[in-house]
């Protein structure tokens, strides 16, 4: 009876753990970044956003994969926080004010950072 109680402990603490898992959702989000400047203002800009677990730029494809929280910030939010960085984000073109305060490299035509 002990073994019986014991694993359904466990199985109760496993399916709990998962369920906490599953409150975060992956989105990728073509950016229109051009260097490792717009690779760290992104990531920063992102992984200070609350209910955003973390950002992180994969400059060979210009995406952003973002791991969040479902429940404080939905994927729009995500890609008008790209925007208001300077940044376009799939759909989403960038804020124009932004953009102009966007150093040269970070710009289309704009020399690229190696």
């Amino acid at each position: 009876m002990k073994k019986i109680i014991l694993i359904g402990t466990i199985l109760l603490s496993v399916n709990s753990f998962s369920q906490k898992v599953s409150k975060y959702t992956t989105a990728v989000i073509q950016t229109s970044a051009q260097c490792a400047d717009c690779e760290e203002r992104i990531e920063n800009g992102l992984n200070n956003t609350k209910g955003i677990k973390f950002a992180e730029m994969d400059m060979n494809s210009m995406k952003v994969t973002v791991k969040f929280k479902t429940k404080l910030i939905e994927v729009i939010k995500i890609k008008e926080k790209i925007s208001s960085i300077g940044y376009s984000a799939d759909e989403v073109p960038a804020d124009p004010k932004a953009f102009e305060e966007l150093p040269t490299c970070c710009k289309p035509g704009g020399m690229k950072a190696k």
